[in-house]
Order: C-alpha cells, then structure tokens, then sequence
C-alpha cells in the first residue's frame, strides 16, 4: 500500500516543485560573506551572465571608510516568458555628488552595475547595464523606498519571484552626511 501511494504521490510532488520554482527564488548565493563586487572607496564593473538579470542587492555601509559602501549581487536567469535578450547597454553615467532617478530606457532590465567613487565628494557614480527581452516586460513598476531607509543603513534587497525586476534606481545626496 505504502508503494501504490508513493507511486501516486510522488508524480504531484514534481509538478509542484517544478512549479515552486518557476515562481520562488530561493536563498541568494551570493558567494563567500567577503566577496563583495568593490572594495572600500574603489571602482568596480558587475554584470550578469548574458541572459540573467540582478534579483538581489546586498551592501554594507562604513562612514569611517570616506562614507562608503561595499556592494554585492545575485543574479538569476530572466524569466522564459521574457523570451531571450535582444540587445544590452550601457546607460549614461549618474554623477557623483548629486542626486539622480534612472531607469533603463527601452523597457530594459537592470543586468549589471558600474561604479566610480570620487573622494572630493565622499559618493559615488553610478551606471546601469541595461537589456531589453524578445518578449514586453510588464509595466506594472513602483519605487520602492525601503532600501535603506537612512543612508547609513545596511542592505539587504531581493526579488522573490518571476514578475519583479530591477529597471532602476534613485538616490539622494546630502552635503552634511555626505
């Protein structure tokens, strides 16, 4: 009987799980605790492998370090109803020392990140690369401004399944807190 029930049962469970992860992310990996994308008041370059978008954004903040951040990604495969990448960019800078909101232009999605700080300033620009999918992303975008709430705060951000992307960011620049 236990035999005729884990024949019937078990066909259910891997339908579920494939559907499960059609819809979930799981746990990031993103790598190592002390792998993070820059050091401490360096430049860096992250991108995704071609076809995988940025789904989690880690970083850790440090005043005594010029008020810099380090920062850390994970990425995952863009959802197959996206279809595949037709064509990826480079945006146009966000200087540094300045306030700034920017999206990927022509319906793309965040895949990397580039990044320069500038010590004159204690702050960094900032530049997204972009890719655009065979297949319309939906519009339905809000900002999210919980990420972090005080520019001292650590940060922990992620996309916890298929239908929410990263198509931009925003910031805020104080001459104070630097």
């Amino acid at each position: 009987m236990d035999l005729v029930l884990l024949c019937v049962f078990l066909p259910l469970v891997t339908v579920a799980w494939g559907q499960y992860g059609d819809y979930y992310y799981g746990p990031y990996n993103y790598g190592d605790n002390d792998e993070w994308a820059n050091v401490y008041r360096q430049g860096f370059n992250f991108q995704c492998p071609h076809g995988q978008v940025i789904v989690a954004i880690r970083s850790v903040f440090n005043k005594k370090e010029g008020s810099d951040r380090l920062w850390n990604y994970a990425c995952m495969p863009a959802a197959q109803s996206l279809g595949e990448p037709t064509e990826c960019w480079w945006e146009e800078i966000n200087r540094a020392g300045t306030e700034w909101y920017q999206t990927c232009s022509n319906n793309g999605l965040v895949a990397g990140f580039q990044s320069q700080y500038f010590p004159s300033v204690l702050d960094r620009e900032w530049q997204f690369y972009c890719c655009r999918y065979s297949r319309r992303c939906p519009y339905s975008c809000w900002l999210t401004t919980e990420y972090p709430g005080h520019y001292g705060e650590d940060m922990d951000m992620m996309m916890y399944t298929y239908d929410h992307y990263i198509r931009g960011a925003t910031t805020t620049f104080s001459a104070v807190d630097r």
